[in-house]
């Protein structure tokens, strides 16, 4: 174990043995965090030899650790901000799929999908196959069916993890965002659809959550 004098920044204690436990590097939650803040503790968890997946992360603190790591990647979309991954890409196992219902649903897949990746899966993103659209699921039915899990990412009223998980064999995810007019009250609306969904195999996470669908997912799909 490190010593607590190694670990402690003066806002912040970081877990150096987290993958020890767990299997996976403790993750840095960047909201909330000034850029100073974030970019320290990112900073100690390099040094330490950790690969560090940020997310919600700010561009301002993107350009500092992109100038400062050769190997950072940034996705502005997500926000998700990494240095390293777990495995690198060529060993990465099994097959997630993320299904986005719409474009304005896609920060939140692409959030799932890069944090599942990082994590060790590889992913297929799929996007615009809305209920609104009904065809265009239909017509991608077959790319998720090969999937070991999938994230299904909705906002409005979140019927999308209901159709898919009634269509495939695979445990479904399922993200509540953000997306909608007045009554669907930030997301509130596509959680209680998702929780009170009649298919069976869905699991539901947090409104915006698809760090903790793409998690989860990779869980899931690493599994022996």
């Amino acid at each position: 174990m490190d010593s607590p004098e190694n670990n402690n920044l003066d806002f912040a204690v970081i877990d150096h043995d987290r993958d020890k436990r767990t299997g996976y590097p403790e993750v840095v939650f960047c909201a909330g965090k000034t850029t100073d803040q974030a970019e320290a503790i990112i900073i100690r968890m390099r040094d330490a030899g950790l690969p560090v997946l940020g997310t919600k992360a700010p561009e301002a603190l993107a350009e500092r650790i992109l100038r400062r790591f050769g190997e950072a990647e940034y996705d502005a979309l997500s926000r998700i901000l990494t240095v390293g991954s777990v495995l690198a890409k060529e060993d990465r196992k099994g097959l997630v799929a993320v299904v986005a219902a719409g474009t304005s649903d896609l920060p939140i897949a692409r959030e799932a999908a890069l944090s599942a990746e990082f994590l060790g899966s590889n992913v297929e993103l799929i996007c615009d196959v809305g209920i609104a659209g009904i065809h265009r699921l239909f017509k991608r039915l077959p790319d998720i069916r090969k999937a070991r899990v999938v994230v299904a990412v909705a906002g409005m009223e979140g019927a999308l993890a209901g159709v898919i998980a009634g269509q495939v064999s695979a445990p479904v995810i399922a993200v509540p965002t953000s997306v909608g007019y007045g009554a669907a009250f930030g997301g509130l609306s596509a959680l209680l659809g998702m929780l009170t969904s009649c298919a069976p195999g869905i699991s539901v996470v947090n409104i915006d959550n698809g760090f903790g669908a793409g998690y989860q997912a990779n869980l899931i799909n690493r599994k022996e």
